[in-house]
């Protein structure tokens, strides 16, 4: 497994604001609010990009994810998270417009987290990070809805619930 526990992580209360600071393994060991973002990547055929989390991952090994997430560390910001993730998970870098599309609210099916969603175009070539990402695949927005309708278990949660609030927007 990837040791990823040491990752030093703003805790944040209810209203999102720092309260104080923790390892990604104590926030999650006592289960206190932390902030995460995720990006989801459509290409210019309207498809979804989605992650399969590698089976090393400590969380949710093995399961199809958003395009690309991660904790957002202590100090950083939820957009500079963003960017960093789909550099380091993607490899998108550069000249990338992210748009907000919403904010989740603190909740087990978050794992605690305050999760701000973002979506961006990329048509270009991806470099999946091997610790991370075992394969990735592009999926219609509306097998994508077929898969969440069904519960499908190879979702994670979180995508799950990510992509209804999307299809609400």
């Amino acid at each position: 497994m990837t040791d990823d526990s040491r990752e030093l992580l703003d805790v944040v209360d209810e209203d999102d604001r720092v309260i104080g600071a923790k390892t990604r393994g104590e926030i999650h060991a006592q289960g206190l609010m932390h902030r995460a973002t995720h990006i989801l990547v459509f290409n210019n055929q309207g498809e979804l990009f989605l992650q399969k989390r590698s089976m090393s991952k400590d969380e949710n090994p093995g399961l199809w994810d958003t395009s690309a997430a991660g904790h957002v560390d202590s100090g950083e910001d939820y957009l500079a998270c963003a960017l960093r993730e789909l550099d380091e998970e993607l490899g998108i870098s550069g000249d990338v417009s992210l748009r907000l599309l919403f904010r989740l609210p603190v909740s087990s099916l978050t794992g605690m987290e305050h999760s701000t969603v973002y979506a961006c175009q990329y048509d270009g070539p991806l470099k999946l990070q091997a610790a991370e990402i075992d394969e990735g695949i592009w999926i219609s927005p509306e097998a994508m809805s077929q898969r969440v309708k069904d519960s499908d278990p190879s979702l994670t949660d979180g995508a799950k619930l990510i992509w209804k609030w999307y299809c609400r927007q």
